[in-house]
């Protein structure tokens, strides 16, 4: 029996002295951890206390709506099929006259000859999803069905979900908020942000990354007074001071065709230029696009090649010879920050559609800190109400409980702190109802001891008579509570969310407190000799 009671009573400190050791950084004014922590803890496998995480209605921060333009994704999506369609009819040597994307979902395809226009046919076999329809002897119209249009818009706003929280993790955010909004919403929350415009404009940023060949044999000052050629485009290149602001903007006329786009990139990192020292980005491509930038760099020696970031020009480097390892760079004049938000887009992936921001909320920290001032005060009154309750009732047991309860509301700050779960209010109100819990466990296992003594039992028959036919009843609405907090935290948003977790942690922590720490201090006590439990 000591043996048992030393091990559990073991179990209940260690437990007391971990939550007390996560809880120890989100407490104000206290001294740092211990120098013997960062020894034991290797050995114990526990990660690194930190403070618990505040949610945005604690701690302030962002709350974004973006609206997905997804027809752009399905402009996008044709445009692709038509660089595939004229890298095929290359590869076959069919003549085209004309191979053009035409409104939202069409393609125009003209062909030198009419017996050209049926080897045209098996090359478009390979896209079942697009319509064909003549328009004279040379000439065919291809229209993406509207199945495949509603697909690619409805995969659009997922893709964006996907690809905005992936920016937004390697951003550094903790726990934020990022869910689709009906058809074409996205809602962004992000708790604690400090640099608001970084974030919009990293979250916003398209990231479209293009190579373009730049169109040398025809001059740009005409192309600027109107004459643009066919097949061509003027896009600028921005000349920037140290301090980031335009100076002025070069323009420079490209083939419109696009030769390599982003997606076809690994990786992406910033560097430092030894020569000038300035960063640059880094990028890698995979198997697909080493191979077409290999043949792009081999076809085009001596050229320029114009790298298109969202429609602005960085760089229109000179081929110098053939580039066969997949690798290329884009330099500017970044700022290392600069530098670092155009890696993160790159490596995220550019979003299949543009975003608008149609909202964007700021909550103020003050208003966390009231909120938080205030849930603390209402826990604290409800919690020392109940704790004279308890003693008041039932006297030295209820002395028991308020310590078990106590421990309860530790070891739930300390799990919250060590799993980095987000406290909002809404968790604030879960833990204070989590206190109530705490103190129903403790009445019916009390008022069953009480019912062991009525009957003439032992101290030490009594309680152990209470604690065992209290069990069933105990696990029972604890189990009914965690199916209630597991469907709250499956369907329900972010604030709702909250409430679940500490709901769920402060059930699971308090059937260990109420049947496993309030029996070690009772079991201690009758082992001490005690004759008559004051209950």
């Amino acid at each position: 029996m000591k043996r048992y009671l030393a091990w559990r009573a073991g179990l209940v400190g260690a437990a007391a002295l971990l939550s007390f050791l996560y809880v120890l950084p989100s407490i104000p004014g206290l001294s740092p951890l211990p120098g013997w922590w960062r020894y034991v803890r290797p050995l114990i496998l526990a990660p690194a206390p930190e403070p618990i995480n505040l949610g945005l209605d604690l701690q302030g921060g962002m709350h974004l709506v973006l609206a997905v333009d997804a027809d752009k994704a399905v402009e996008n999506a044709v445009e692709r099929r038509v660089a595939e369609i004229r890298r095929a009819v290359e590869r076959e040597g069919i003549r085209v006259a004309v191979l053009e994307r035409r409104g939202i979902n069409q393609i125009f395809v003209e062909v030198g000859e009419e017996k050209a226009l049926g080897q045209l046919e098996r090359i478009l076999g390979e896209y079942p999803e697009m319509t064909r329809s003549r328009e004279g002897a040379t000439r065919l119209l291809l229209t993406l069905s509207g199945r495949e249009v509603a697909a690619i818009q409805e995969r659009a706003v997922d893709q964006n979900v996907q690809k905005i929280r992936n920016r937004v993790d390697e951003f550094g955010v903790r726990e934020p908020l990022i869910q689709r909004e009906g058809d074409r919403r996205i809602i962004v929350q992000l708790a604690g942000i400090k640099d608001p415009e970084r974030a919009i404009a990293l979250i916003g940023k398209t990231a479209l990354l293009e190579f373009k060949l730049v169109d040398e044999q025809r001059s740009v000052e005409e192309a600027l007074g109107g004459k643009v050629p066919e097949g061509s485009e003027v896009l600028y290149e921005k000349v920037l001071d140290p301090q980031g602001r335009v100076v002025r903007r070069i323009p420079f006329l490209l083939e419109k065709k696009t030769l390599l786009t982003g997606d076809v990139i690994t990786s992406a990192e910033v560097r430092i230029n030894p020569e000038n020292n300035q960063p640059y980005v880094s990028l890698a491509f995979d198997r697909a696009g080493t191979r077409i930038f290999d043949e792009i760099t081999g076809k085009n020696v001596g050229r320029r090649l114009a790298i298109i970031l969202d429609g602005n020009i960085h760089s229109a480097p000179v081929i110098r010879t053939r580039i066969p390892g997949g690798q290329a760079q884009i330099e500017g004049r970044f700022t290392p920050q600069e530098a670092r938000d155009l890696a993160i887009v790159l490596r995220a992936g550019a979003l299949p559609a543009p975003v608008l921001v149609i909202s964007n909320l700021t909550v103020g920290p003050s208003l966390g800190e009231d909120s938080i001032r205030a849930g603390v005060q209402a826990s604290i009154v409800g919690g020392v109400l109940v704790f004279l309750l308890m003693a008041v009732y039932y006297r030295g047991a209820g002395i028991v409980a308020d310590v078990a309860l106590v421990l309860n509301l530790l070891m739930l700050l300390g799990l919250l702190a060590g799993i980095q779960a987000t406290l909002t209010l809404p968790g604030i109100a879960g833990i204070a109802l989590t206190i109530g819990m705490a103190v129903d466990s403790n009445v019916l296992i009390f008022e069953r001891i009480r019912e062991e003594l009525r009957l003439g039992k032992t101290v030490r028959s009594a309680i152990d008579g209470g604690f065992s036919k209290a069990w069933v009843t105990i696990l029972d609405s604890h189990v009914t509570t965690l199916i209630t907090a597991l469907a709250l935290f499956l369907f329900g948003s972010g604030p709702v969310r909250g409430f679940a977790v500490t709901l769920a942690l402060g059930v699971l922590i308090n059937l260990f407190t109420a049947t496993v720490g309030t029996k070690v201090v009772f079991d201690w006590l009758t082992l001490r000799g005690m004759k008559r439990l004051s209950i």
